[in-house]
């Protein structure tokens, strides 16, 4: 195979295959309808045609006819006004016009003859495309319906160009979400080991700054838990015995925070 056919052979293949892709055969069906339609009409216009065509010889007979009798009688009157002469004219001029007549009876037959053909025809075409009509629309609404079907298909499945976008889309933030979880969970890890520090915290400074604070806080809390201790053992020691007033407590009292 030469150079030349092969580039032909593979501009075929793509264009049959870029056309079967293209044609929608609900609109197929619709132009082949439409183009019956046409040659209905056209046969429909050729029994009008061929309908006043016998018409008009129809016309032309009952006119020689006519003239036929009007020569008929005018020979008879002129036989009986003795005009023997005028009568053979008369007949004769009926006898040219006979034989228009079987022309013209002759063609009207065969006129006739062709009408009913073509109305005959007319009527089987016409039958046939109300049948085609009928099963175009059928073919149309099943081939609607399966497309529908397989639309309904592809969405489901994802398989479809727009679901598949779609299916694409929502993996790519799940995918996201999962990685922004997973460095949200390596900060906290880090920050609670201290590898890495809490800018945001009271005071700042690294761990062993923190660690530092929280005994120095402890010490503090733990002072101040004694000296309320000591606190409350002083004035366990002031405290009046039975039956003594208060006047007398606080004196005790006076006397010794003044020894103090």
């Amino acid at each position: 195979m030469s150079l030349m056919k092969r580039i032909s052979l593979i501009f075929r293949s793509k264009a049959n295959r870029a056309l079967d892709r293209a044609e929608d055969p609900r609109e197929t069906l619709d132009y082949s309808y439409q183009r019956q339609l046409e040659l209905l009409n056209k046969v429909r216009r050729g029994v009008a045609d061929v309908a006043t065509s016998r018409k008009r010889v129809e016309l032309q007979l009952n006119q020689l006819e006519q003239q036929q009798a009007k020569l008929s009688g005018q020979a008879q009157k002129a036989i009986d006004m003795g005009r023997e002469d005028l009568a053979r004219e008369a007949l004769t001029r009926k006898s040219g016009l006979s034989a228009q007549i079987n022309d013209l009876t002759a063609q009207h037959a065969q006129l006739q003859g062709e009408e009913e053909k073509l109305v005959l025809a007319q009527q089987r075409l016409q039958a046939k495309v109300e049948a085609f009509r009928t099963r175009k629309e059928t073919i149309k609404a099943n081939y609607s319906a399966a497309e529908a079907q397989t639309r309904i298909g592809e969405a489901m499945s994802g398989i479809g160009e727009e679901m598949g976008d779609v299916g694409m889309a929502i993996q790519r933030a799940e995918d996201k979400t999962a990685n922004m979880q997973a460095r949200a969970g390596a900060i906290d890890d880090l920050l609670a080991s201290g590898a890495l520090d809490d800018v945001t915290a009271i005071g700042g400074g690294d761990d062993i700054t923190r660690e530092l604070d929280a005994m120095s806080s402890a010490s503090d809390v733990e002072a101040e838990l004694a000296a309320l201790k000591s606190g409350k053992s002083g004035t366990q020691a002031i405290e009046a015995p039975e039956g003594t007033d208060v006047l007398s407590t606080d004196e005790a009292r006076e006397r010794t925070e003044g020894n103090a």
